[in-house]
């Protein structure tokens, strides 16, 4: 579970602090680190088709948003919604970060948008300075929103880096997907719901 992964403070040099200070210099020097502790299995997850009744929650306690004004879910009513949790610490989220930047090049201008949730794992990841930096690193320009206090991650009961939550046009959450693949099925799904709009 995420919650395990709280920071704890101590007063003696840890092997946890080592690590972590190490996944934090090779994060800085833009060298992926091997894998997120609370990250889903590559490809083993299965995608969950969600309940008819699972409307998406709204998003709460969001910080700083890059390449848009803040968002509102409801608003967005009437467009496909793809919602990704991601850090850009965790290998398993910038393996799929190609995917979902091809997704929103593909689909943007027939009405899927795109938000990335950037949920920090690590203290580090919490700087919105390094989440420019990945944003520009990996050619992102989709509407991303730092979640520093996991609030919106909480809404979702969130559990894994990556996760995708894909909302149709009546806010209705029809599909989720917790780590990397199943990108075609995602893109599928996408296209279904921006069909049966045109």
């Amino acid at each position: 579970m995420r919650s395990a992964m709280r920071p704890v403070v101590r007063s003696v040099v840890t092997p946890r602090l080592l690590a972590s200070l190490a996944i934090a210099a090779l994060n800085i020097a833009g060298v992926s680190t091997l894998g997120c502790a609370a990250e889903a299995t590559k490809s083993t997850a299965p995608i969950t088709v969600a309940a008819a009744e699972a409307t998406a929650p709204n998003f709460v306690g969001l910080g700083t948003w890059f390449n848009s004004a803040p968002l509102n879910l409801s608003d967005l009513r009437g467009k496909v919604v793809l919602v990704n949790f991601w850090t850009y610490g965790c290998s398993n989220c910038v393996n799929a970060l190609p995917h979902v930047v091809d997704l929103y090049a593909k689909y943007k201008d027939r009405g899927l948008v795109i938000i990335g949730i950037h949920t920090p794992e690590f203290p580090f990841e919490r700087s919105a300075s390094n989440v420019q930096a990945a944003l520009k690193r990996h050619g992102i320009t989709y509407p991303v929103a730092q979640d520093n206090d996991s609030k919106t991650w909480e809404a979702y009961h969130n559990q894994y880096w990556p996760s995708q939550y894909i909302v149709d046009q009546r806010g209705r959450i029809v599909l989720h997907h917790d780590g990397e693949g199943q990108y075609e099925e995602i893109d599928r799904t996408v296209a279904r719901l921006l069909n049966t709009n045109s």
